[in-house]
């Protein structure tokens, strides 16, 4: 049987996690940060409400809610910061735009606005 002390533990483990997920997945709804503080402000509070709660069964009730609601609230198409390397081909490291040029210039590669969609 486990000890109330390590009961704590990881139950602040796991909300910490649901709260930092509920931030992250906020951003992916509200990419101004001055919208976004509004909504931060909203799920700290909701947090807060359920502060008060001890009981293991009520928490685990809170805490399935809440991952309940962030799978429901999950943007469909996440915003992602553009100043990141896209991964191409497995490699983290984008080519250069030398190469690129060079790929096109040989006829490897065909530019994008030549490709044909349909």
């Amino acid at each position: 049987m486990s000890t109330p002390a390590s009961f704590q533990a990881a139950h602040r483990a796991s909300v910490q996690s649901l709260y930092r997920r509920s931030l992250k997945l906020s951003l992916d709804w509200y990419i101004r940060r001055d919208l976004w503080r509004q909504k931060a402000l909203e799920i700290r509070s909701q947090f807060e409400a359920n502060k008060h709660v001890t009981s293991p069964r009520e928490l685990e009730a809170l805490l399935a809610k809440t991952e309940q609601q962030l799978a429901e609230a999950a943007h469909p198409d996440p915003y992602r910061t553009p100043l990141l390397p896209k991964v191409q081909n497995g490699n983290a490291t984008p080519r250069p735009l030398w190469w690129t040029m060079a790929m096109i210039i040989r006829g490897a590669l065909t530019p994008i606005n030549e490709v044909d969609i349909t």
